[in-house]
């Protein structure tokens, strides 16, 4: 089978554990199911993107971002709320495409990105709902920042952040045109093992001291079941 296009999260999962991803997106036995987490960060990013996309006041309960929105607002620039993003590759090169392209390589959306192109710059910014930036993740940022490249090409440096509106942090990242698509190469290891994994049908286990607490791969033999992968 050969591995379909990817996006960072699913690509997160399958770094966490082959064997997790499998059951979600290869085996499917494991349906979506929202939680409380989930719903609030749903929520958040709807806020926000109304309040920039079309200036609706903000529900109370989420006024505790007005500061931070209204800081992003001042910024000079086209401002695009749930930016859909898709990038094709082929024959080695790398070009945009449309988000549900079916020869797609990667999609991602975009919380908010800020384009000036007079300036020769842009801003994106992914809204984070988690209690602390420790774990903080920029790859994303990188791979939705060479998707803008592409898209605006005269745009020569984008400044991307990740922004903790719980904890108040702000993770900051700088990408460059000429590196645009350094990214991948830093992926290409891991993209190659999930390529694998496809063409064998084996995605392989990570266990750990959460596998049964938390894991919904009940198959696993580390989660209480076996159906002969180790």
């Amino acid at each position: 089978m050969k591995a379909p296009s990817f996006s960072y999260s699913s690509l997160s999962q399958f770094i966490t554990c082959p064997k997790q991803y499998s059951a979600h997106k290869v085996e499917k036995y494991v349906p979506h199911t929202d939680t409380e987490a989930t719903i609030y960060g749903r929520d958040v990013h709807l806020a926000a993107e109304h309040y920039i996309g079309s200036g609706t006041p903000l529900p109370e309960k989420y006024n505790y971002i007005k500061g931070y929105l209204d800081t992003l607002n001042n910024i000079k620039g086209d401002k695009f709320c749930e930016l859909e993003l898709g990038i094709k590759l082929e024959g080695g090169e790398y070009s945009l495409c449309d988000f549900e392209a079916k020869d797609r390589y990667w999609r991602g959306i975009a919380d908010l990105v800020i384009v000036d192109e007079a300036a020769g710059k842009a801003y994106i910014v992914d809204y984070k709902t988690g209690k602390s930036a420790k774990y903080a993740d920029t790859k994303q940022l990188a791979l939705l920042a060479a998707a803008v490249f592409l898209k605006y090409p005269a745009v020569k440096t984008i400044k991307g952040m990740l922004l903790f509106v719980v904890s108040q942090e702000v993770v900051k990242a700088e990408y460059t045109y000429d590196r645009r698509f350094e990214i991948f190469d830093n992926l290409k290891e891991v993209l190659m093992q999930r390529e694998v994994a496809y063409e064998t049908g084996i995605f392989n286990t990570k266990p750990n001291g959460l596998c049964r607490q938390w894991c919904q791969a009940v198959r696993c033999v580390h989660n209480g079941g076996y159906d002969g992968d180790k």
